[in-house]
């Protein structure tokens, strides 16, 4: 039974369904169509879309899991699992990429039959579905924060990109004539060079996150900007951040008055957290721990 998740989770899940149906939709019709037309590229493609499934399947898993509340084995919860999700999704890219190249290279050296026209019908609704899909993914992606959606979106815009270099490559076969069969082949392994690309970004980005990276300045600037209008807050004297699944948790020293009794204090710290969750609500916790503000030096 899955947990109750927020909206945003809910889009990512919905997403990652509707992008399972659809490649393996095209996925089939691409092989059927590449082994009918003698399209290496096209057969190529469609293998990239069945890895589009299998991208999905674990970024809906991923996020499942990333959704579940804090339990005792895992007082933080699960947001590690959508960055696992990201590298996986990254690391099977590069994977198509290799193995689409080895058989790209194979086919260069083996002469072969031109492709037939009508793959070129199919590759055009492919391109058009599978940049639709890259589209809505990566829009859903940012808004949510999540790593794992924005880089199952560029595994679809990965597919489209391969779909229209083998329109392309299929073009040259079809009307430059005898002796540029092999364009075919050399769409394939150009498309591997962006595939791999896209790869390596999303591992490099999962990575960061699982190695706690710091969300960057603006986050931050903003937190301590909340935080700092706070009554009673003198200063913020330390604040640090990190990314869990779709949401941030925030560690800050706070700066009062060293005379405030330890209730007062302590109220003044809840205020803090209840401001920066209510003005940024990526922020899922905050950790606050008070520090008494240094007294001007008199002289």
């Amino acid at each position: 039974m899955l947990p109750v998740m927020s909206a945003d989770v809910r889009a990512g899940l919905r997403i990652s369904l509707v992008g399972m149906g659809l490649s393996g939709v095209l996925a089939v019709v691409k092989l059927v169509t590449g082994l009918l037309g003698n399209s290496y590229a096209l057969i190529a493609d469609a293998v990239e879309s069945f890895a589009d499934i299998f991208s999905s399947a674990i970024v809906w898993s991923g996020l499942a899991i990333a959704a579940k509340p804090p339990d005792e084995d895992h007082p933080y919860g699960h947001g590690r699992a959508e960055a696992l999700a990201a590298l996986a999704v990254g690391m099977m890219l590069i994977g198509a990429a290799i193995g689409i190249a080895v058989k790209a290279l194979d086919g260069i050296l083996a002469p072969h039959e031109a492709p037939a026209g009508y793959t070129l019908i199919v590759l055009a609704a492919v391109v058009a579905i599978k940049e639709g899909m890259f589209r809505i993914a990566s829009r859903i992606g940012k808004r949510i924060g999540s790593t794992a959606v924005s880089a199952d979106a560029w595994h679809h815009r990965s597919d489209a990109v391969t779909s229209l270099l083998a329109a392309v490559g299929i073009s040259v076969s079809l009307f430059a004539g005898p002796g540029y069969e092999g364009a075919d082949e050399w769409a394939a392994l150009a498309a591997t060079v962006i595939i791999g690309f896209n790869g390596q970004r999303f591992v490099r980005l999962a990575l960061a996150e699982l190695m706690d990276r710091s969300p960057g300045p603006e986050l931050l600037e903003r937190v301590r900007s909340t935080a700092a209008g706070v009554k009673g807050v003198e200063g913020i004297e330390k604040l640090l951040a990190r990314k869990m699944g779709t949401t941030y948790l925030v560690d800050m020293h706070v700066e009062v008055d060293g005379g405030l009794s330890v209730s007062i204090a302590h109220e003044v710290g809840h205020q803090v957290k209840d401001e920066v969750r209510r003005h940024h609500p990526e922020v899922a916790d905050v950790l606050v721990h008070i520090e008494p503000a240094p007294r001007a030096t008199e002289g």
